[in-house]
Parts: structure tokens; sequence; C-alpha cells
């Protein structure tokens, strides 16, 4: 097959505003939908910037100055207040907000848990759950099946079996209807959760308090079965490895309440990014047929086992490509603590500084046709992306520790399911990202799977 001859497909995306948004309608596109709070400049300029109640609030394009926040000067930003009061309840203190000597004693003890080394055997309980649900969907065969749920539950299923060598059917149900709950209820900012510090409590973090009340004994639960279990001789999955890791440089080792909080961050963000990643690339996938046939062409040839990613190739570009249209962490916002230059850029002190892989990753001085789903340009024959142009998983000393464990699981399922299936629509209603904690579809989108 000639990968040249495909016509492009430009993916359904919201429209965005022609010029900034007016305070009411940006604060209400931050509850609905983030996706629309950037202006159609945004997405040509280097930079853009506008006054939020008093504050500036500045969106950074130029790859050398978001080199410069992420990896020049890195210690001068740090998370906003909203992202520190929205994120605590369900992670805790674990890695993602963890700040200073407490994030950099996290990332020395955890790192070896996730490094290259021992992908081997998290690929293994990859392979596990995705056969169990290959073996599932084929008695669906030509049967409509509900894309995000389905995605949802393989993700969930390979982080239980990553995290704890369990199948999820005990305790996936829980987990899901926590996690709705806290993506309905909590997760979405309001004004006063932007403008009062984390230590001042805002209205809904009441709730919040309630909920993470809740979610961390659900993971505490789960977490005594494991540690009434003798250690492993050989680590059988991530909570071995993190039970056992210990500070390179001190010797120490997670308390149970950090563990737990390490837990709770892991299955958070190795779960829900993935399904999202999985979906996009799947309903791209079932509206271009032609780029569908050149990724099954190469999934029929391989084996899917543990060692199977090296040779999966156009399964890589394929999803690098969902991660560059539908990035789940679809911005970055860091204040600044002390005034900086990035790159020539003004940053004033307690400025919010934001760096958006959704503006990003479609920027027209960046990208040739952004708005085209086109694999092809990550594979290995074309020039690759500026390193700060390209970043589904951030950049810099906090990128995200679990980012090849989540390429591997997207890589794998989706040759998988490809290898297996056919997918198409069941109907023609346009899917449309919307950016809440992640970059979700605005409806339950349907998919026929038939077999190859």
């Amino acid at each position: 097959m000639d990968f040249a001859a495909p016509q492009p497909f430009h993916p359904p995306v919201p429209q965005p505003p022609e010029v900034p948004l007016s305070l009411r309608a940006f604060l209400r596109a931050v509850r609905t939908n983030v996706l629309l709070i950037f202006p159609q400049a945004a997405y040509h300029q280097d930079t853009s910037s506008r006054n939020f109640l008093g504050r500036i609030n500045i969106l950074i394009n130029a790859p050398e100055a978001i080199h410069h926040v992420l990896v020049g000067n890195p210690g001068n930003f740090r998370r906003s207040p909203a992202s520190i009061r929205i994120l605590r309840p369900i992670t805790g203190e674990g890695l993602l907000l963890s700040e200073g000597d407490t994030w950099k004693l996290q990332r020395r003890t955890i790192a070896p848990a996730l490094a290259p080394r021992v992908m081997s055997m998290l690929a293994s309980h990859i392979v596990a759950s995705t056969e169990r649900a290959i073996a599932k969907l084929t008695t669906q065969a030509d049967q409509p099946i509900n894309l995000l749920p389905t995605m949802q539950n393989l993700a969930l299923d390979i982080a239980g079996r990553s995290m704890f060598s369990l199948e999820m059917d005990r305790h996936g149900p829980t987990m899901r209807s926590l996690l709705t709950e806290f993506a309905e209820r909590y997760s979405k900012p309001h004004m006063l959760d932007m403008l009062l510090p984390p230590s001042i409590p805002a209205p809904r973090d009441i709730g919040r308090t309630r909920f993470q009340r809740r979610w961390m004994g659900f993971i505490e639960t789960i977490l005594q079965a494991r540690l009434a279990e003798p250690p492993a001789e050989t680590p059988r999955d991530l909570f071995d490895l993190l039970r056992a890791a210990r500070d390179p440089e001190t010797g120490a080792g997670f308390t149970p309440r950090q563990l737990r909080d390490q837990v709770a961050t892991l299955i958070l963000a190795g779960h829900e990014t993935t399904a999202v990643t999985l979906f996009w690339a799947i309903i791209m996938l079932a509206q271009a047929q032609e780029e569908q046939d050149w990724l099954a062409e190469e999934t029929a040839r391989v084996p899917i086992e543990p060692g199977a990613i090296p040779a999966l190739i156009r399964t890589k570009a394929v999803v690098n490509e969902a991660l560059r249209l539908f990035p789940a962490a679809f911005t970055l916002a860091r204040e600044t603590i002390q005034h900086d230059q990035a790159a020539g850029i003004d940053l004033p002190p307690r400025s919010v500084v934001m760096i958006a892989p959704w503006v990003l990753h479609r920027h027209h001085k960046l990208w040739d046709d952004p708005a085209a789903f086109r694999p092809a340009r990550f594979m290995p024959d074309q020039p690759p992306p500026d390193r700060f142009a390209f970043m589904p998983f951030g950049a810099g000393p906090r990128i995200c520790v679990g980012a090849q464990f989540a390429m591997s699981e997207a890589v794998l399922v989706l040759a998988a399911l490809i290898g297996r299936f056919r997918v198409t629509r069941v109907d023609t209603r346009p899917v449309i990202p919307v950016g809440i904690v992640t970059t979700q579809p605005d409806h339950q989108a349907h998919i026929r799977l038939t077999l190859r």
C-alpha cells in the first residue's frame, strides 16, 4: 500500500473564538471546556496574554521559551493554586504535586521502579489484560460498542494487574465510580479555586475533602491486602517495586502514607490518560480507513507479545499522532515565583505561565497541516519535531515518570485491536473533544468491530 495516497483526515474540534473571551465567557469555558479559552491567534503567535482578575496569564508557544520554563529555570515556577486544590484530593502528596526536596526524594525513589529494565515485566501484564479484553470483544463482534468505557475498563484492568497483579473485576466498578464522581463534581475549577491560595479553603473544598477520605480509604483497602502478604522474592508488579524502592542517597523507603499517595497518583495518571489516548486513536482510525489499513499491514505480521514494541513502528506513529492531536494533558500551568524572562518574554512575579500542548501541537509555525491526522509525520524517515514542540508527557525534570509505560500500553493495545478487528463508526455524529481533567469526547461514541 502506498501510504502517500490517503487524503488527510481532519478530526472535528471546537471552533476557537475569533477574539479573546470576555471574563464571563472565559470562566464559563474553564468550567465546561478549557479548549475554548484559546483564541484563533494563539495558534499562530509565539505568545499571548490576558489579565485575569489582576493577574497576568501568559500562554507561551515558542519552544525555546518552553525550554526555559521547564528545563532552564524550573525552580522559579510552581504549580498554580487551582491545580493543587483540584488534584490533591485524588493524588495526595504524591509525585505529581510534591515540590522541592520532597519531590526530589520521591522522584529518586520511584524512578527505578519505572525504569526501562522493568518494562518487560510490566508489558506482560499489558498483554495478559489485552488478550482477555480481545476475547470478550470477539464475542461482541458486529455489535455497537461504547468505546470510551471499553477503553477505560481495559486500561483499569491493566493498571490493576500492573500495580497489584489483580484482575479488577472486584475493585474496578468502585474505582470507576469514584473517578467519575471526581471528574463530574470536583475537577471543574471555579473562580475562587483560582484566586485563593491552597491554604485557604474554597467552597468546593469541603466536598473535595470528603471525597478524599473515601478515595484514599478505598486505595488503603487494596494496599492492606497486599501488605499482609510477604514480599515476593522476584517483583511481580509495580507494588512490589515501590514497596522495595529505596532512595539511592539516603536509603529510605516510602512510608505507608507515601506509598498510598504514590499508588493513587499512578492509578489516576496511568489509566485515564491512556484510555483517552486509545479512544482518540481508534475513533480517528475508524474515520480514516486508509490509515487503518496501513496500520493493519503491520499488526498482521507482528505477534503481540511483551517484546513486540520495537517492531510496531507504524503503531507507535499512530499513537504519537493521537497524542499530538488530542493530548490527554491539554495544559500545564505554572506560577512565576520571581521575575523572569523566557526567550525574551517578560514573566512578572505571580504571573500564570501556561504551556498548552493542545495549542502547541496544532501551532501553524511548528507543524505542517497541523489539524490533519497524518501518522506518517512520526515515521523514522521524517524529521523529528522539536523536543519542545511535541510534549504529551511534559518535559524537563518533571516529565511524566510513567511515560514509557504509557506508550508501551497504548502501542500494544492498539496493535492488538487493529490486528484482530476492522473498526468502523456506528453513526456519523462528529465527536468533539472537551477539556476538563483530560481530553474527553463530548458524547458517548459507539464503534463496530468486525473480525479480520
